[in-house]
């Protein structure tokens, strides 16, 4: 039996100038009835906490956004349950996260109380040591992605000319003018994720995450990192049109968008790359190289495939080394797992689901 994709976004990214954090945008404080904030080390069960309880909300039919680690995206970070207004997030370092409207809102969970500390006690030296060289892969892959971002940088910057910015232009306005009706209402809404990450299993995207949201993808061809211009005008006028639209933006270049989702409208927008290809079939295709000034294409086409080859072995580099701090953290978990009360986890996951979906999130 063929089950549904999951959901499922990164709220932090790898990126040149280190971890870059969008979890304030995980849920609207203003407008949550739950937030709770998990607190605990190393191997203490938060992720498996989560897992339960977004398959329990799975299995009572409802709608479960899973936030998947940048680090380690085998495991999670957080969990949010739109219809219920409620979330579960990973608060510890490199995403602190910290409450807004504490015992109001936001609540403390934490499962450092889960573990057996007299036993780690005996093992300290050793979690010292790997947490010491932990910290230093992620330095150097932190380096490579800045040195690799910024012959990107180059590549994009060389075909970005007013010829191309007049035909994305063009472009945009079709696209608006044949897919959006304006509502009447208020303007839309935007919420960040990042659909994409460099984590230790390579350059990753949730490609199926935007067809389990939208049903009409755009495919945009897209070598050299030109799409930014073209989705920042797509956003505003489905914003102006009254639509909320997800703004994903580069893990390379967070300021930058690459891929854009209108959910209401089943409409999504999305960046493609040899090395990491839309391979489903596309409700439509843009070629976004093909709308660079041919001859400037033509006249440096060396030095753009030599700039791709070193910006692509940079990034691999950075990609071998977030494989070796998660080959370390693989250890510090073996030092801790056996020293944790995983009963203790199981039973907590048990608890709340029977209070956030057999009480239906009336709490609060």
């Amino acid at each position: 039996m063929q089950t549904d994709p999951k959901i499922c976004f990164f709220l932090g990214a790898n990126s040149p100038s280190g971890f870059y954090s969008l979890y304030d945008q995980l849920i609207d404080p203003a407008q949550a009835r739950d937030i709770l904030i998990l607190k605990g080390g190393p191997g203490c069960g938060k992720s498996s906490l989560m897992r339960r309880v977004g398959q329990a909300a799975e299995e009572r039919g409802y709608q479960v956004e899973y936030i998947i680690c940048s680090g380690d995206p085998d495991s999670l970070d957080g969990v949010v349950l739109p219809q219920l207004q409620t979330a579960i997030v990973d608060g510890t370092a490199p995403h602190v996260v910290e409450p807004k409207y504490p015992g109001v809102v936001e609540r403390y969970l934490n499962l450092g109380e889960c573990y057996d500390k007299p036993a780690l006690m005996e093992r300290k030296r050793d979690i010292i040591a790997c947490m010491s060289g932990y910290r230093e892969c992620y330095a150097r892959a932190y380096r490579c992605l800045t040195a690799a971002a910024q012959i990107g940088e180059d590549m994009r910057s060389l075909l970005d000319t007013p010829y191309l910015q007049a035909k994305l232009s063009k472009r945009a306005r079709g696209i608006l003018s044949r897919e959006l009706k304006k509502t009447g209402g208020e303007p839309g809404k935007a919420v960040q994720r990042f659909l994409g990450g460099v984590t230790w299993k390579g350059v990753l995207c949730q490609f199926d995450t935007a067809d389990a949201l939208c049903k009409r993808v755009y495919e945009l061809c897209d070598t050299y990192g030109l799409a930014h211009d073209l989705l920042t005008r797509l956003a505003a006028g489905a914003m102006a049109a009254g639509q909320d639209v997800i703004v994903c933006p580069s893990p390379m270049w967070p300021d930058r968008m690459e891929h854009l989702l209108i959910p209401s409208l089943s409409l999504a927008f999305l960046s493609s790359t040899p090395a990491l290809p839309y391979e489903k079939r596309p409700y439509r295709r843009i070629r976004l190289d093909a709308m660079a000034d041919p001859e400037l294409l033509h006249r440096n086409r060396a030095r753009l495939k030599f700039s791709r080859k070193v910006s692509a072995a940079l990034t691999e580099e950075a990609v071998e080394s977030l494989a070796q701090a998660k080959s370390m953290h693989d250890t510090l978990e073996g030092l801790y797992n056996p020293h944790v009360d995983f009963q203790r986890v199981y039973d907590t996951a048990g608890a709340l689901i029977q209070e956030l979906l057999e009480g239906d999130g009336s709490q609060g």
